[in-house]
């Protein structure tokens, strides 16, 4: 049975005081404080901090046997973050990556109480000795030539939603785009007169890539009359754009028997004809072939 929350204690003159050993505190002040005004962190990494702490906080409220409101810095020991590494690989059956995601996270939680807390410093240090896990890389893929092409073909052209999912699909290999920078694009993040786009990325960095005469002309078509902070696709999130790719990458997989290639060095000029840019179309190629591999998890 869990433990209730320990009351908060008053000072003589009635006034409440903060328990510091609360382990409840230094999370209010991690993500308000640090993630949001200290450093303002992106949307994507405040929302890292706060599923590791969804996960973290009640297993270690279970193993203590009390309330994670009654949690203390403390209860979170070397050997509570080890246990609960282990319960991500191995009940969870999360990979590598989201283990030392998870850790990265727990890393920056004890430097944040070390650095504000003296008596905790020693306990920070402990913490942050726990080490990334090393893993398995595996090798980049990419789409040829003609595969891309049947990527391209594969949305119907003769509706007007097949027209706005070839325009997507040709953005895509044209930036090189993850496809949350493409959800969150604005009619205003294009340059019509630069016949260039402006790219938000992770940690809210900022790029420009210059487009295609081909993209543009599709863009424009569907961009329309409407105002610049209008989203470029309608109502589109992050999980529906990959969900859509990986569709059409199962109806293009029925036109040609080529597998996806190992070498990065495959390069062909822009369907404009004109200059070759810096941008490397192999990386578009490569990251349309990534969303096609949702295709294979679902």
């Amino acid at each position: 049975m869990l433990k209730p929350a320990v009351a908060s204690r008053h000072s003589q003159g009635g006034a409440v005081m903060t328990d510091r050993t609360s382990l409840g505190h230094w999370i209010r002040r991690f993500l308000l404080e640090y993630a949001a005004s200290e450093r303002n962190l992106s949307a994507n990494t405040s929302a890292s901090y706060r599923d590791m702490l969804v996960l973290l906080l009640p297993f270690v409220a279970k193993r203590k046997g009390v309330a994670a409101d009654a949690l203390s810095v403390t209860d979170l020991s070397v050997e509570m973050v080890r246990s609960f590494l282990v319960y991500l690989e191995q009940e969870r059956q999360c990979c590598t990556a989201t283990r030392n995601q998870r850790l990265a996270s727990i890393h920056a939680l004890a430097r944040f109480i070390g650095e504000h807390s003296p008596q905790h410093v020693e306990w920070c240090a402990q913490v942050r000795m726990v080490p990334m896990k090393k893993g398995t890389t595996t090798s980049l893929t990419y789409l040829e030539k003609s595969e891309m092409n049947a990527l391209l073909a594969a949305p119907d052209q003769s509706s007007t939603q097949g027209r706005r999912d070839h325009a997507l699909l040709l953005f895509l290999y044209n930036s090189g785009a993850r496809v949350s920078e493409a959800a969150s694009l604005r009619i205003g993040d294009i340059d019509w007169h630069s016949k260039s786009v402006r790219i938000t990325g992770k940690g809210n960095k900022q790029r420009r890539c210059p487009l295609w005469a081909t993209t543009l002309e599709h863009l424009r078509h569907l961009a329309g009359q409407r105002p610049a902070v209008d989203a470029l696709w309608h109502s589109h999130t992050r999980r529906t754009l990959r969900r859509k790719v990986a569709c059409f990458g199962a109806t293009a997989a029925g036109k040609t028997d080529q597998s996806p290639r190992h070498s990065p060095y495959d390069r062909h000029p822009s369907p404009s004809g004109g200059r070759r840019y810096q941008y490397d179309p192999c990386l578009a190629r490569t990251r349309v072939a990534r969303y096609h591999q949702h295709l294979r998890r679902d």
